[in-house]
């Protein structure tokens, strides 16, 4: 059996774990990480918008380019902006993070506060480009590998080879 010094710690969304902190109080639980990689992970769990006082359940949100080309977060239904709730938390969360000397992060793709890419941006009209970034998935700090490739083999061996690597582990993916 793995030991708790062999295990990488990384930071990951909530809901990918089975916690009911979605938008619509569901999750979006990811068998292979919580059957196949949690025996050699320690998790730290961060939900954003939880974190940041939004609740559960809450309005579903977007991304969406304002007018002079800022990116927003914005309520789907009553068009409330929570970029500047989400931006204070996310720097807030994202140097707590940092300082627990992570090996990585895997993020729930296409979530307008974790996404890392291709993520849903809205404009007046038209269908929404996906050419956003989630704003907690913007900060810098976060070095993160996200969701969409965790089922590309070659994607899963690179990034937890690495983080093993950095974690002085000699643990291998093979010994998954």
């Amino acid at each position: 059996m793995n030991t708790v010094d062999q295990r990488v710690r990384l930071g990951v969304s909530a809901c990918l774990l089975g916690e009911e902190v979605r938008y619509d109080g569901g999750h979006k639980r990811d068998r292979f990480l919580t059957e196949t990689l949690g025996g050699f992970v320690e998790w730290v769990q961060v939900c954003p918008e939880v974190e940041a006082g939004m609740g559960t359940p809450r309005p579903a949100m977007r991304l969406v380019r304002a007018p002079g080309g800022s990116i927003r977060l914005i309520t789907v239904v009553d068009g409330v902006d929570l970029t500047a709730t989400m931006r204070t938390f996310a720097a807030t969360r994202a140097k707590q993070l940092a300082a627990m000397d992570l090996d990585g992060y895997v993020l729930k793709k296409d979530s307008p506060s974790c996404g890392l890419e291709r993520v849903r941006v809205y404009a007046e009209s038209g269908p929404p480009a996906r050419n956003g970034r989630g704003l907690f998935g913007l900060w810098k700090s976060l070095e993160a590998q996200g969701k969409e490739n965790q089922h590309d083999a070659a994607a899963v061996k690179a990034q937890y080879e690495k983080a093993w690597r950095s974690a002085d582990t000699k643990l291998t993916v093979e010994d998954l």
